[in-house]
């Protein structure tokens, strides 16, 4: 009964898509979130432009959605717009791995660059997958969650790791952990009940779930710098007239370079709050950075591997 009711209102939701006046955007993450603070301003940059003929529905905190069910939902034309972590979609094809390639692109310039370099490529995969690409919003450089100093991986054997994403696991696997899938909203209670003792995540993601009750240290590793993307269902999109998907792409612009100007500022206020609750903050040892950046060589030799040609033309154009 409860699968029925979901299916009963998304297909409610989606019918009123051809109307082109009311859009629902499940995102996954909760309001204290940058990207679904950006949502909320994108959405009603819309609506104020079209004098309210497009009013797009922010569902935060996967209210509407499931998270991993956000790619699937816009595709088939369940919701006309959705927010996901690029990197769950590293299983579908490796050009979205770029997102989760630890030490590939570790400074914001870099992320940036590495962005640009992959875009194409994602764009052209997300058209042939029925989406158009709006906007991405970069989340804070990741850093170490541990409940004991780790000055070396071997302080991490054996424990269970965080991972949300494809190259998260591997990252796991490599650094002598077990892996263990976990969605943004279950993190307390999986630390609480010992489901995962660490975790590689941006100090935003610390701070929304409170990491000071589960975990006293926290390593500022800077492994990558992540990005959530907005897609639409490419249908729904087109049937709108040329002027409203010109107001549509603005708003995007607008909203993607006000991620990235306040993604630096987030992430400095969000480690204060960690160190505020009385969490040690720290740099990672050098042995500690130089396991990691091994780490991070042998993922991105195992990326280029899965498609020369794809990765070897992002990184191409990363790296020239």
């Amino acid at each position: 009964m409860l699968k029925l009711a979901s299916a009963l209102l998304i297909g409610g939701l989606a019918s009123t898509a051809s109307f082109a006046d009311k859009w629902h955007m499940p995102t996954p993450y909760g309001d204290g979130n940058l990207p679904t603070q950006i949502a909320y301003d994108f959405a009603k940059e819309i609506k104020d432009k079209t004098n309210g003929e497009l009013d797009i529905t922010v569902h935060s905190g996967a209210s509407l959605v499931k998270h991993t069910e956000i790619p699937r939902s816009v595709k088939t034309g369940q919701v006309q717009m959705g927010e996901l972590f690029l990197g769950i979609l590293g299983n579908e094809n490796p050009v979205y791995k770029h997102d989760n390639i630890p030490f590939l692109a570790t400074t914001y310039e870099d992320a940036k660059k590495l962005w640009e370099a992959a875009k194409p490529s994602v764009k052209r995969r997300l058209d042939r997958d029925g989406m158009v690409l709006l906007y991405t919003v970069a989340w804070p450089a990741q850093g170490l969650y541990s409940k004991e100093p780790v000055n070396s991986l071997s302080d991490l054997a054996g424990s269970k790791m965080r991972a949300y994403s494809p190259s998260t696991s591997r990252l796991a696997d490599l650094m002598g952990t077990t892996p263990t899938t976990i969605q943004n909203p279950d993190i307390p209670q999986a630390f609480s009940t010992g489901i995962i003792q660490a975790m590689v995540t941006s100090p935003s993601t610390g701070v929304t779930s409170q990491a000071w009750d589960y975990v006293n240290y926290y390593t500022d590793i800077k492994a990558w710098v992540p990005k959530n993307i907005v897609v639409a269902n490419k249908k729904a999109f087109r049937r709108l007239d040329k002027e409203t998907q010109q107001i549509i792409m603005d708003a995007a612009a607008h909203a993607e370079a006000e991620g990235w100007a306040k993604v630096v500022a987030r992430a400095d206020k969000d480690t204060q709050i960690l160190i505020d609750n009385g969490m040690t903050v720290s740099d990672p040892s050098p042995e500690l950075l130089k396991e990691l950046q091994a780490i991070g060589k042998t993922m991105t030799q195992e990326w280029k591997e899965e498609a020369p040609k794809d990765v070897g033309t992002i990184l191409g154009n990363y790296e020239g």
